[in-house]
C-alpha cells in the first residue's frame, strides 16, 4: 500500500467504533435486536439519531478520501463531486448533533458542561463549513482546504472520543460527569490541533513550491 493511502485509511479506522455502533443502533431502531444498551432518547425521537448516525457515517468515511492529492485532478474530480454531498452531510452533522444535545434526554454522565462544549464545537463546525464554501466561491482554495479539515476534524471527533473515553472510564467510571465532558472536549481539542499541524505543513509546502517556481522563472 502506498503511503498516500495510510491517511484515508487511518481516518476510517479511527471513526470504525463510531461506525461500528451507529449501525447496531439503527439495526436497533429498525426492528433488529438490542445488541447495544437501548435509550429512551433513540426510540421516543429516533430521527434525529437516524440523521446523524447516516450523515456522521458518509461524512467520516467519504471525506476521509478527500485528503488523497490525486483526487482533486480536473474538472469533475472526485474531490468537486464529493464535496457536493459531503458539505451538506457537515451541515446534518452539525445540526442533529447540537439538536440532541439540546432538545433529547441526557444519558447518564452527559451533565450541563459537556451539553455546552457540543454546543460550541457544533457551531465551530458549521461556521468552518460556512467559510469553507465561501471561500471555495472566491476561489480561494487553500483557504477552502483549510475550513474543510477543521470541519472534519470536528465531524469525526466521535472517534477520538471513544479512543479517549476508555482510559478515562476505567480510572473515574463511564458516568463521571465532569471527567467525561473534559475528556470529550480534549478529543475535539486534538483532532483541531493535528488539523492545524497538517494545515500549515500544506501551507509551507505550497510556499516552497511558489518559491521554486519564481526562481525558475527568473
Amino acid at each position: 500500500m502506498r503511503a498516500r493511502w495510510l491517511i484515508p485509511v487511518g481516518l476510517i479506522l479511527l471513526n470504525l467504533i463510531p461506525i461500528v455502533s451507529g449501525s447496531l443502533r439503527l439495526t436497533q431502531l429498525g426492528g433488529g435486536p438490542e445488541v447495544i444498551p437501548q435509550a429512551d432518547r433513540f426510540t421516543v425521537f429516533p430521527w434525529p439519531v437516524i440523521i446523524h448516525i447516516v450523515s456522521a457515517t458518509l461524512y467520516s468515511v467519504v471525506g476521509a478520501f478527500q485528503f488523497l492529492p490525486g483526487l482533486r485532478r480536473g474538472r469533475r474530480s472526485w474531490h468537486k463531486m464529493a464535496g457536493r454531498v459531503l458539505i451538506p452531510a457537515g451541515f446534518l452533522v452539525a445540526l442533529s448533533g447540537m439538536w440532541m444535545g439540546a432538545f433529547s434526554d441526557l444519558p447518564a454522565g452527559d451533565g450541563p458542561l459537556l451539553f455546552v462544549f457540543r454546543e460550541l464545537f457544533g457551531a465551530y463546525m458549521l461556521a468552518s463549513l460556512v467559510l469553507g464554501i465561501r471561500a471555495i466561491v472566491q476561489r480561494r482554495f487553500s483557504v477552502h482546504g483549510a475550513w474543510m479539515t477543521r470541519a472534519y476534524a470536528i465531524g469525526v471527533g466521535a472517534g477520538t472520543q471513544a479512543i479517549f473515553l476508555i482510559p478515562m472510564s476505567m480510572v473515574l467510571g463511564s458516568s463521571h460527569e465532569l471527567g467525561r465532558a473534559i475528556t470529550m472536549a480534549l478529543a475535539w481539542v486534538a483532532n483541531l490541533a493535528v488539523a492545524e499541524l497538517a494545515i500549515r505543513r500544506l501551507a509551507r509546502q505550497e510556499r516552497q513550491r511558489r518559491q521554486l517556481r519564481a526562481k525558475v522563472a527568473a
